[in-house]
């Protein structure tokens, strides 16, 4: 399983929520088992730069490829890209032992 996750960073305060709303139309795209777009509570001691991240799983990277080649995907960055200041993003293996079902 990969867990994909990306930071934002949004040039003004008051379109963080217009990005947040935009990148929920990538959880429309097939492929992933599990897709949130949640704004950063900024509630950390020493850093709370991060307005928003995005997170999903994928069965492996096929279906991650898959994710990234949807037209909705480059749809969804064009109408975003103009709007956030930084993008950071981290595909990160995992292992079935390592998940937790809540």
């Amino acid at each position: 399983m990969i867990r994909h996750i990306v930071f934002f960073t949004v040039k003004a305060a008051v379109d963080v929520e217009t990005v947040r709303s935009g990148l929920m139309a990538l959880g429309r795209i097939p492929h992933s088992r599990h897709f949130e777009v949640t704004v950063n509570r900024k509630v950390d001691l020493y850093a709370n730069d991060i307005d928003i991240v995005v997170y999903a799983e994928f069965d492996d990277d096929a279906a991650l490829d898959a994710f990234k080649a949807h037209p909705l995907y480059e749809a969804t960055t064009r109408a975003v890209r103009p709007l956030r200041e930084l993008r950071f993003s981290a595909d990160v293996l995992a292992t079935v032992s390592e998940t937790v079902s809540a």
